[in-house]
């Protein structure tokens, strides 16, 4: 974007004045007919004239009318020229002739706050309440933070290995003129790079710990990994976002991973995998301490001299010993009546 003609956001203070104008035009209104009689009764046909035009074209002042709620915002133009965004809470009244513009009013996406589906011919959001024809045709736009939850993608870990990843990304709108001006759809916009953002981020990390991967960059094999470190790669995945999406005034408040798992063909191999390593690590705590209990047992009888053994006797305590105690099932005592020979 360095090309990008950037437009400054700029605040319209001062126009509070909502309640004054509609009862003005209330009043107007009302003493209208009076005007019209009067005008005729007393021969002053341009009070008459003046009357009929404001029944005629005086709604047009209602148009002036803008009301806002907490962490709303509105940016109007006029005649394709930027006026200025009306922010905080407040019935306003602005130039009748100024529209609002919000390109990304009519966007579906999934995330709080936007209309999702029709049932039955209703809208209904993506909280399952009920959307109304003004919020679907409104021009606001929300400064709250929204939550982004785009639909999981499969991506090749830095291994080749297919991973599934779903990524939910809280952002809000900082700046409204960047928003609406710089790109075409910012709520599109925002989608695509949080997609392009966890492939970039993903295909450099293992899915598990693996010898000989350098994740950070700094040229050492180091422990990284999805599954491991999860709070280090959604950190990764929000600036990478971020770097992305300031120039069109978004500001990514947090964002983390919902969602990882072995795409769907390679699962079962890499269950089996896990669960061989799994084996392999419980055989080998086993062995190491039947092994120190074998050791202490022979010390044991050789110090207090309960028993002498020479080293056919040892072995075959050893083996016995071993036996038992990495087997897996229960051992079967077998009582020697006679010698050992």
């Amino acid at each position: 974007m360095k090309d990008q003609i950037y437009v400054e956001e700029k605040l319209i203070q001062g126009h509070k004045t909502g309640g004054l104008m509609l009862a003005l035009y209330l009043i107007i209104t009302a003493l209208s007919p009076l005007l019209i009689l009067f005008g005729i009764g007393t021969g002053m046909g341009f009070l008459t004239v003046i009357a009929i035009l404001w029944l005629s074209l005086g709604w047009i002042m209602l148009l002036g009318l803008k009301v806002l709620k907490p962490n709303e915002a509105l940016v109007l133009t006029l005649f394709g020229k930027y006026v200025g965004t009306l922010k905080g809470d407040g019935f306003f009244y602005v130039n009748p002739f100024c529209s609002a513009f919000n390109p990304a009013a009519g966007t579906k996406l999934g995330q709080s706050g936007d209309v999702v589906s029709r049932k039955g011919g209703v809208s209904v959001s993506a909280e399952g309440t009920v959307a109304t024809a003004e919020e679907l045709n409104s021009k606001k736009i929300s400064l709250k933070v929204m939550t982004l939850s785009n639909s999981k993608q499969k991506v090749n870990d830095v291994l080749g290995n297919p991973v599934e990843v779903a990524v939910a990304v809280m952002w809000r709108v900082s700046d409204t003129a960047k928003a609406v001006f710089t790109v075409d759809n910012f709520k599109e916009y925002l989608s695509l790079q949080c997609d392009t953002a966890v492939r970039n981020v993903v295909k450099i990390y293992p899915y598990d710990v693996t010898d000989n991967v350098d994740t950070t960059g700094d040229g050492e094999a180091d422990d990284g990994s999805l599954r491991g470190s999860t709070e280090l790669v959604a950190k990764r995945i929000k600036e990478e976002i971020q770097s992305k999406v300031t120039d069109a005034g978004l500001e990514i408040v947090d964002a983390r991973i919902t969602y990882l798992a072995y795409a769907p063909e390679i699962a079962a191999a890499m269950l089996q995998r896990q669960q061989a390593a799994a084996v392999v690590d419980a055989r080998k705590l086993i062995v190491d301490g039947a092994v120190g209990m074998v050791e202490m047992a022979l010390e044991r009888l050789s110090e207090k001299n309960t028993v002498e053994l020479d080293e056919e006797r040892k072995a075959a305590m050893v083996s016995n010993l071993l036996v038992v105690l990495c087997g897996n099932k229960d051992a079967q005592p077998i009582v020697n009546s006679g010698s050992l020979y």
